[in-house]
């Protein structure tokens, strides 16, 4: 099987609209969350989130682009420009037949949706745009970047809730491992922050109204962030024989369903994921430095986690760090895996790890090191991602220092 690194990263997130500044962030232990500001957000319950600031589509888009864009295909666009400019890879011949993109998404094209319902059932509109369908679907940030960037091979996206972008960066490094393709693009991306998409969530009551404290005994829920992360995964011997920078290497992945519970997590599936991602990498626990924990700040997510940690670790449990970003950016849903495996390259590749933030108080059933408040620096050679989504589904993924 052929080895696979990381030769190119991209992002727009509440942390930061390039990968330098969202690092920088999570070094700083900077909150991306805030104040919600979209229309009728005065009739939520819930008025913060991981909003992205600052970022007018105009300024990017042109009008006609625009009427094919929803937001989370606009981020995932800026997210792989950049991505694609630091891996220097131009797609022609046989490498652009054989290249493709794999991008995971829950919800696609929310706000279109939420525009245009708003439009036939509360402005009584009896027409719509022509391409709201093409413009909402979740396959349409995939089909814009092949088309962008002359990707013919297999491109598709993959709709596993909350573990959508790590399914999907998964199956691109399978791809790349068995030799049916040399590069692929891969992550994930997502938009639900309009009134629909936080509406719907605030119905689940899992959303917390001031903060998110994962593992923090005082935690009350998630919050939602918005944005995307793409990167590049191709061939070891590719990249090494054209001279690419290499961010990390990517070892192993293992998928896992509860099959017990729409909503609520289990510890023996979220072990077995984990566990399976260590098996595929060919690791022993005590290889790992750091997990990025799918962390999501609510109480039943929170304490399965550390028990399916606890579980597969054992006595290397409390050495190894496990930190949540999600307390900086919010949960991006489709999307959060993605941004979160920065926070992986960042371990492994500069020693840096990010902290969980608003981290106030221990919680006996999340006894573990959740690196509270301040990064730490310290070497890690080995580090997991860890996604598990509502209707039992998860996928932990495995990188390491590139050499």
């Amino acid at each position: 099987m052929k080895r696979v690194v990381i030769t190119g990263a991209g992002t727009i997130n509440p942390l930061g609209q390039s990968v330098a500044a969202t690092l920088h962030a999570m070094q700083e232990g900077h909150c991306g969350i805030g104040p919600l500001d979209f229309r009728d957000v005065d009739r939520l319950s819930t008025k913060i989130g991981g909003q992205i600031q600052d970022f007018e589509p105009e300024a990017v888009f042109n009008r006609q682009q625009l009427s094919l864009y929803d937001r989370f295909t606009q981020f995932t666009l800026l997210a792989a420009k950049e991505a694609l400019l630091q891996s220097g890879l131009v797609f022609a011949g046989e490498l652009a037949a054989k290249s493709g993109v794999v991008l995971g998404t829950a919800g696609g094209g929310v706000s279109t949706w939420d525009d245009n319902y708003r439009a036939v059932y509360e402005d009584g509109k009896n027409r719509v745009h022509p391409f709201v369908v093409p413009k909402l679907m979740n396959n349409a940030a995939a089909s814009h970047i092949s088309m962008e960037y002359n990707l013919k091979g297999p491109s598709f996206t993959v709709s596993t809730a909350c573990a959508s972008s790590n399914h999907a960066m998964a199956q691109a490094f399978e791809i790349v491992r068995s030799g049916m393709s040399p590069v692929m693009v891969t992550g994930g991306a997502e938009s639900m922050l309009c009134f629909g998409g936080v509406k719907a969530w605030e119905g689940l009551r899992v959303m917390s109204r001031d903060a998110c404290r994962p593992f923090s005994a005082t935690r009350n829920g998630m919050v939602q962030g918005e944005g995307a992360a793409v990167f590049v995964f191709e061939e070891y011997d590719h990249a090494k024989a054209r001279g690419a920078e290499m961010l990390a290497e990517v070892i192993g992945y293992a998928m896992s369903s509860d099959a017990a519970d729409i909503v609520m997590p289990s510890k023996q599936g979220a072990a077995r994921a984990i566990s399976g991602a260590l098996e595929n990498a060919k690791l022993n626990p005590e290889d790992v430095g750091y997990i990025n924990a799918h962390g999501t700040g609510t109480t039943a997510n929170d304490k399965t986690e550390c028990a399916a940690v606890a579980h597969v670790f054992g006595q290397h449990a409390d050495q190894v760090m496990i930190s949540s970003t999600k307390s900086m950016h919010g949960h991006l849903i489709g999307g959060t895996g993605a941004v979160e495996l920065l926070a992986c390259i960042m371990a492994v590749r500069d020693g840096i790890i990010a902290p969980t933030i608003g981290y106030e108080e221990p919680d006996p059933e999340c006894a573990l090191d959740v690196v509270p408040n301040v990064a730490r620096e310290v070497r890690v050679d080995v580090a997991l991602s860890n996604a598990f989504a509502f209707g039992g589904l998860n996928a932990v993924l495995a990188l390491k220092r590139a050499s």
